[in-house]
């Protein structure tokens, strides 16, 4: 039987690229696609016709990418647009390269929705989000939130500092989408989308795209920039007893706490040696509740855990450096495995983390995965 902690050191991240972020109805997704392709290939040197895995989420047909790009794979997959496929599509091309299914792996996300007036929830998707108004993720994470307030009293301008922190980041990211600084104030005087969550809670989406290219860590070494190593993932699935989906009574700490001691035994660190958090901010309680799952808190501890900075650069856990969903781009978790990977290379700028070595990923969702990042 396969032993995924073999994996540990196994595999590498080599090159990385993505697109602007914004609103461009002039371009499909194919061609995004393509532009973050053509940067992580040109990021990491290598010769296009040496990949022979090509994984897409979000895109329409992976033949058609491939036809796009001029690749003719061995292993292919096609993942949906969720947010939780990013998670789950490095750890899947991880294994597909040491299963020997391919040596080169291309991951490619692409989105379009704000060109494209995509909407998540509303009028436009009944029965999507189920019952009694609760027609988009949003609102299951606002209710979710209420419960965290009435449990352990958690205030909204303790979530606010999760906004604050991240917009902060964004400011120093000269390619996010929002750079105009905000305070707990603005937050608290937002308007209201489903109280108790406002504007400033919410992701931003936008058009983009992003690439990965991953290998063995033996082959890393013969690329231009410096491998990045996947040191340990963990993994769980929460199917909810709850009728409403995007909404788990417990904030999904079972799923959250399980992946992410597989994670942290997997690569022989713990919470105390990770230098930055790359957390999926759909919403700025996804934030709270991943930070107790992880344990870098108590169960109930978030809200005070993140006041005064705490998530800021300088802060005891920088989170989202590049801005993350919620004020540079929702790229459902992609873009976020890649300014894990920046920040580990020491290209970030401004917004970089001194001697950062340890950098995790971790997505709070119905399929909770986190992924452990090293310098090579």
């Amino acid at each position: 039987m396969f032993d995924l902690n073999e994996l540990k050191d196994k595999i590498a991240v080599i090159g990385v690229g993505n697109t602007r972020y914004g609103n461009f109805p002039d371009i499909d997704d194919y061609g995004l696609a393509a532009q973050a392709f053509r940067n992580a290939v040109s990021d990491c040197g290598i010769d296009k016709n040496k990949i022979d895995g090509l994984l897409v989420s979000r895109i329409p047909y992976y033949a058609r990418m491939g036809e796009i790009l001029g690749l003719n794979p061995r292993w292919t997959i096609t993942l949906p647009g969720h947010g939780r496929m990013s998670g789950m599509g490095i750890i899947e091309a991880a294994t597909a390269i040491a299963a020997g299914h391919c040596d080169y792996a291309a991951l490619l996300y692409a989105n379009i929705g704000r060109s494209r007036r995509v909407n998540y929830g509303g009028d436009e998707s009944p029965g999507t989000w189920d019952p009694w108004g609760f027609t988009s993720p949003g609102a299951a994470h606002a209710m979710a939130f209420r419960r965290h307030m009435e449990m352990y009293g958690t205030t909204t301008r303790q979530l606010a500092e999760v906004s604050v922190s991240i917009r902060y980041h964004a400011c120093l990211n000269p390619h996010a989408v929002m750079r105009n600084p905000i305070t707990i104030e603005d937050h608290e005087s937002a308007r209201f989308i489903t109280a108790p969550l406002r504007l400033l809670d919410y992701c931003l989406i936008n058009d983009g795209a992003v690439c990965l290219i991953l290998t063995s860590r033996e082959r890393a070494k013969d690329f231009a920039q410096p491998p990045v190593l996947i040191s340990g993932i963990g993994a769980r699935e929460t199917f909810s007893p709850s009728s409403i989906a995007n909404f788990d009574m417990d904030f999904w700490y079972p799923a959250i706490s399980a992946a992410g001691k597989q994670a942290y035994e997997m690569a022989g660190v713990t919470q105390q040696d990770v230098d930055a958090l790359m957390c999926y901010d759909n919403f700025s309680p996804t934030v709270l509740f991943s930070l107790e799952g992880l344990g870098f808190c108590g169960r109930g501890e978030s809200g005070a855990f993140v006041e005064n900075g705490a998530l800021s650069l300088g802060g005891r856990l920088p989170v989202n450096t590049d801005g993350g969903h919620l004020s540079n781009s929702y790229m459902q978790g992609w873009a976020l495995n890649v300014e894990a990977v920046r920040q580990l290379r020491g290209e970030c700028g401004t917004r970089q983390i001194p001697d950062c070595k340890v950098v995790q990923y971790v997505q709070a969702t119905p399929c909770t995965r986190s992924i452990i990042y090293t310098s090579g």
